[in-house]
């Protein structure tokens, strides 16, 4: 079979790939964008914290549900349908929530949003894999992961200064002339593709919907509820466990399961999902570690903490264009995510010895090289993970791949917040019971033991100090999981680039 016929002929490739890069970056953006807007929200909405935070937990977990019906959803409607009713559905619901006038309003077009958002990942990935050859594979995974990666970033910098400048409906309106330029892109570039009339697994989705949902919930309000000692946890963790055991137990009899974890079986793409896992522990869990950092313990405001966090999407910029390059002249993809992954490491020890009193020096390079090292494995990760796989199935698999990063996201973020929340306290306690009138800690300059101010301020002080020794042992543990992470390099295999691909028929019986 020729090189030809490995992937779809497009008569306008640049427009393409701009209007998937755009839709990619409005989804992802809104994963972080609303964060900084939520006090702004809570008052014109008239809701309490506990409401508020459902804008961002109904928008995660109604995406983590619908993610893994990507595949079925493009069988049956055809890529380029299912692109459109996604970007649509998508900029509408992005609207609605701009007009929202009460929380009640607020969550449900969330929803929508996250409901309608959730195939856009996915199908632009492998839409991206199917329209270049693959020995063009590592520059399309280039350009299609600047906005999986640096979309994060550019969100509460972008939020910040929307709701500075203007308002919180911003945070929303914004996506309406992007998703407009999608839309028209999209119908105007994407090659129309087959649709299948498949049976819809409502069995397998109802219970992969359960277990996702489940341990979304929990994991986002788990720190909120102080975990297993509120029954809410206690019943998520319930619902998590059995919808995930008894869709196993259900997919090992399906004739065509929702979600084939049949898919697992290939080692390329088994090891793609153990390193996306840790690239989404690593990268939103220091998105949500830096800001408070920098808000609360160096004093820096929303925008000013924006622009020290932008450095690093600039290296993730300047990494994944060069690591197409590499990849497209023959470079091994195991040695690129081994600098990745020692870059990474770099910079997460830069962070573990980061004090709160220092310049904005160490933060910035810091950043930068973190960026480079994310760029680098994120990239090449992204390719190996689909090179053995027939392209069938591509689409499914960029569903369960784009799953297994949004669950390493809401597992970091929860898993570092927590320990900082409890370090901070352990911390506070030991250092308070070093200091007395009469020990061998020096007090801060300027405080007065013997008044109620100072008293005041040398628990201030005390607290600042315990909250950023918490901070750093995060940092620690995240740099020794990107180590841990390195074995898994030797299950990858480098792709026969002269090998014929599966025949359609048979990747679609399974």
């Amino acid at each position: 079979m020729s090189n030809a016929a490995t992937h779809r002929e497009v008569a306008n490739l640049p427009l393409l790939v701009i209007s998937i890069m755009l839709a990619t970056l409005m989804q992802v953006i809104d994963t972080t964008i609303a964060n900084v807007a939520l006090p702004d929200m809570q008052g014109a909405l008239s809701a309490t914290q506990d409401q508020v935070s459902w804008v961002l937990t109904s928008y995660i977990v109604a995406a983590a549900i619908a993610t893994p019906a990507t595949g079925w959803l493009a069988a049956k409607l055809g890529r380029r349908r299912l692109l459109a009713i996604a970007i649509g559905g998508f900029t509408v619901a992005s609207l609605l929530c701009a007009v929202a006038t009460d929380i009640g309003q607020m969550v449900a077009f969330r929803v929508l949003q996250g409901l309608f958002g959730a195939a856009l990942v996915p199908i632009s990935q492998s839409t991206m894999l199917d329209v270049f050859p693959r020995e063009k594979h590592g520059a399309a995974m280039a350009m299609w992961g600047m906005g999986v990666m640096v979309g994060p970033i550019l969100g509460p910098p972008l939020g910040g200064w929307l709701t500075d400048h203007y308002s919180w409906h911003w945070v929303f309106l914004i996506n309406l002339p992007i998703g407009a330029a999608a839309l028209f892109g999209v119908l105007a570039s994407v090659p129309a593709d087959e649709a299948h009339d498949y049976r819809f697994d409502w069995r397998g989705f109802l219970l992969l919907a359960a277990g996702v949902g489940g341990l979304q919930l929990m994991l986002d309000r788990g720190e909120q509820k102080d975990w297993f000692d509120a029954l809410e946890i206690q019943i998520e963790a319930a619902i998590a466990f059995l919808g995930f055991y008894l869709y196993w137990v259900h997919w090992r009899s399906a004739k065509r399961p929702f979600l084939d974890l049949g898919l697992l079986r290939d080692r390329s793409f088994l090891s793609g999902n153990l390193f996306i896992f840790v690239i989404g522990v690593v990268l939103f869990a220091t998105m949500a570690l830096l800001p408070p950092y920098l808000q609360s313990l160096m004093g820096y405001p929303v925008v000013t903490t924006g622009l020290l966090m932008a450095p690093r999407g600039v290296g993730t910029l300047v990494a994944m264009l060069v690591v197409g390059r590499l990849l497209a002249r023959g470079a091994d993809a195991r040695a690129l995510i081994l600098a990745g992954l020692l870059l990474t490491v770099v910079s997460l020890w830069q962070m573990a010895h980061f004090s709160a009193d220092m310049p904005t020096g160490p933060v910035i390079w810091a950043g930068v090289i973190q960026g480079l090292g994310l760029g680098l494995v994120f990239v090449p990760v992204s390719t190996m993970a689909y090179a053995t796989l027939p392209m069938p199935r591509r689409t499914e698999a960029a569903g369960m791949f784009s799953l297994t990063r949004n669950l390493g996201s809401s597992i970091g973020i929860s898993l570092v917040m927590t320990l900082l929340s409890r370090g901070s306290q352990i911390n506070h306690a030991e250092l308070a019971e070093r200091i007395t009138p009469y020990g061998h800690t020096p007090l801060p300059a300027g405080i007065d033991i013997h008044s109620a101010t100072g008293l005041a301020a040398l628990n201030g002080e005390v607290s600042r100090q315990a909250a950023a020794i918490a901070f750093l042992n995060d940092f620690w543990l995240m740099m020794i999981l990107t180590l841990a992470a390195i074995p898994l390099l030797l299950m990858f295999r480098r792709p026969n680039r002269n090998a014929a691909p599966v025949p359609a028929a048979a990747a679609v019986d399974h």
